[in-house]
């Protein structure tokens, strides 16, 4: 059994540093739309910290004093409680329609993206049943076959809100800790096969998904109307220059980006902080990455390692998504940038996350 020590310091400060930088991003980036939406320049500021930022320091607190092993024996029930809260935002009285899609649920004065918990939560589920299968996970009808059961029923509930975004994140978490359980190479072409396939079929189905494709493939098409985000986020980029025109200096943000202080932050910090902001950015995501992995590699068991396979493998996927969609390298998803993008659900979710992968860093080899 492995000495228990103290957590990882050096993950630690990375998750630090990235919570501060959202701070100061939101800050910035939501002067203009809150001072329009609700006459408090620094609202967006003020809801991250006190409903994002503190609670989720909290959270991180108690979760990396809490063994890792705790979490498998709870991995059920927790993933059944996701599931219904799932479902709970289709019911009318706790739903609460965004934009046209249902994936928040509304108790009195208190709002709640199920999603977020789900992604958590499908980490430890998955790591706990995949653990003691082995050999089994191989197998066509006890590896494969269970797999696309849970994450399709998971997909159903996702593509019905709709949340192509997140189901999209959920996919790629599963199938890194599909991957890293022992699953065939095959297995995990199959499923990228008819992921795809599945993806085409859904793009037809819905006509702002096909726009999205369009405008990705020809960004130039309807700057004015569905390719608008992503122009005003290329135009905010590459107006940043290598220097940037400075913090708090965006142009942008005043009322001409859309979700400046959501999904598409990242374009105010390359107009702001320009592309040594950006690139500092995406080198605190790489490291994180990169330790994240070595507390997987150095895990005391198979349970900690698909957990922090799975920890890191969300947040790394998640911010690459975002930045990648945001640079116009993919179609635009709408998911936060994690630890930057204002969300107090996405926040406190993201810190239980660190916080469990700061716990297995104290039963593990690492130094």
């Amino acid at each position: 059994m492995s000495k228990t020590k103290s957590s990882d310091k050096t993950l630690l400060l990375v998750l630090m540093t990235l919570v501060i930088f959202g701070l100061v991003m939101i800050a910035s980036a939501g002067i203009a739309y809150s001072r329009t939406r609700f006459g408090d320049s620094y609202f967006f500021f003020k809801r991250q910290l006190f409903y994002g930022v503190i609670p989720g320091l909290i959270v991180l607190f108690v979760a990396q004093k809490i063994n890792y092993k705790f979490w498998k024996e709870i991995s059920f029930p927790l993933f059944i409680v996701s599931i219904i809260l799932l479902i709970l935002v289709f019911v009318p009285g706790f739903e609460s329609r965004i934009y046209g899609a249902s994936r928040w649920l509304q108790l009195g004065s208190f709002s709640f993206q199920p999603s977020e918990m789900l992604k958590l939560s499908i980490i430890i589920y998955l790591a706990a049943w995949l653990e003691n299968r082995h050999e089994r996970v191989r197998d066509f009808y006890e590896g494969l076959v269970p797999f696309l059961m849970i994450i399709g029923f998971v997909s159903f509930l996702l593509i019905k809100q709709p949340d192509m975004g997140t189901l999209g994140v959920i996919i790629l978490i599963s199938m890194s800790i599909f991957f890293i359980s022992g699953a065939k190479l095959s297995h995990i072409a199959m499923i990228i096969i008819g992921g795809f396939l599945s993806l085409m079929a859904l793009v037809k189905m819905e006509s702002y998904r096909m726009n999205r494709l369009l405008v990705y493939l020809h960004p130039e098409l309807d700057p004015r109307g569905i390719g608008y985000q992503i122009n005003q986020a290329l135009l905010a980029i590459g107006s940043g220059g290598i220097f940037g025109l400075g913090l708090g200096n965006s142009l942008q943000k005043f009322n001409y980006l859309p979700e400046p202080v959501g999904d598409s932050i990242f374009a105010i910090i390359g107009e702001e902080l320009g592309m040594l902001g950006a690139v500092f950015l995406v080198s605190l995501f790489v490291f994180f990455a990169f330790r994240g992995l070595k507390i997987a590699r150095h895990a005391p068991d198979r349970f900690a390692k698909l957990v922090a396979i799975g920890i890191s493998s969300w947040i790394i996927c998640q911010a690459s998504i975002n930045i990648s969609a945001i640079c116009g390298l993919i179609p635009l998803t709408g998911i936060p940038l994690p630890f930057i993008s204002y969300g107090g659900t996405s926040l406190v979710f993201l810190m239980a996350g660190v916080g469990i992968l700061l716990n297995i860093s104290k039963h593990s080899e690492i130094n």
